[in-house]
């Protein structure tokens, strides 16, 4: 039995506008629940004063930890770095934009006070733009159908996993860094509970467009063979139906003879199958991709320091909160 019942893992980039706000609501929060626990910051790449904040932490309370990476990873790698360090019986992990407050945490422990072993999350009213949100509720319904994994939001990020889930999340070999999803194939009793959702204050979301898209493909290649089974399909119709075309242009021209018309047409078609059969090739290679960086077996991610009470002279350290 772990004598520490939770780590709240908390990946942090370019948030120096909200630790501060982030620190004194989170401890309030944990204090008030009268359960062993431990807060692990980690500093995923930032460029701002994010890390001189962290390190702040550590002279107020005793069980604050920093893990500091060696660049920006993401989110997903900074959490699995976290959980690389945490000695809870549970890993919860929250965002440092707030947007999911520390308040509803609660909710989240009183689900692993049921025995699950994996408590989900989904926001109840967005406060995203219309643009994000619609996409996202897009994305959740598909993945859902693709992917057999029935959850209804995985991009809330306050949630609960016990340890042993976390230990098979770092001892896989999968490329895929959806954490949420990744547990899921993982849990044996999972549940969700609804969030609140408040209005990002202090910047804007870390997620630009690109990112967003990269990690939307990672989530089908990961954890399906969906797209290329329907590539493969497509492509028999199309063979198919390219079949049907071949004998009608042939019959055509045995009763009408030689025409010039429908050139365009063909064109038009042609030019669509190329397009068809590139973004096909696109998709084999990202598998074909996954299975090198497999075969590398690269380190996730590379940790610079750990901070700790120890990091900290003991004339410099206070039970302050």
């Amino acid at each position: 039995m772990k004598s520490i019942y939770m780590s709240v893992v908390v990946p942090v980039y370019n948030e120096e506008a909200n630790l501060e706000a982030l620190y004194t609501r989170l401890t309030k929060v944990l204090d008030g629940l009268g359960k062993t626990y431990e807060i692990v910051f980690v500093n995923d790449g930032s460029r701002d004063k994010t890390a001189s904040i962290l390190k702040g932490f550590l002279s107020r309370k005793a069980d604050v930890r920093v893990v500091e990476l060696s660049q920006n990873y993401g989110q997903h790698m900074a959490i699995m770095a976290g959980f690389s360090h945490m000695r809870g019986m549970y890993a919860v992990t929250l965002d440092a934009d707030m947007q999911t407050p520390p308040e509803e945490l609660p909710k989240v422990i009183e689900k692993t006070e049921q025995g699950h072993d994996y408590v989900g999350t989904f926001r109840l009213k967005r406060k995203d733009n219309w643009f994000r949100t619609y996409v996202s509720l897009l994305v959740n319904r598909v993945r859902s159908s693709v992917t057999n994994v029935s959850m209804r939001d995985h991009g809330c990020m306050l949630r609960a996993y016990h340890h042993t889930i976390v230990e098979h999340i770092l001892t896989s070999r999968d490329r895929s860094t959806l954490v949420p999803v990744l547990a899921y194939t993982y849990a044996k009793n999972f549940t969700e509970v609804g969030m609140h959702h408040a209005p990002r204050e202090n910047d804007t979301s870390k997620y630009t467009f690109y990112k967003l898209a990269r990690m939307y493909f990672d989530l089908f290649t990961g954890f399906s063979l969906v797209p290329l089974q329907l590539f493969t399909f497509v492509g028999m119709v199309i063979s198919f139906l390219s079949g049907l075309l071949v004998v009608y242009l042939l019959v055509r021209r045995f009763v009408l003879g030689a025409e010039a018309e429908g050139v365009f047409t063909l064109f038009a078609i042609t030019f669509s199958l190329l397009s068809f059969i590139i973004t096909g090739i696109g998709i084999l290679g990202e598998y074909v991709g996954r299975t090198y960086q497999l075969l590398q077996d690269r380190p996730r991610f590379l940790i610079r320091h750990i901070w700790d009470k120890e990091s900290v002279p003991k004339d410099q350290r206070k039970v302050s909160r």
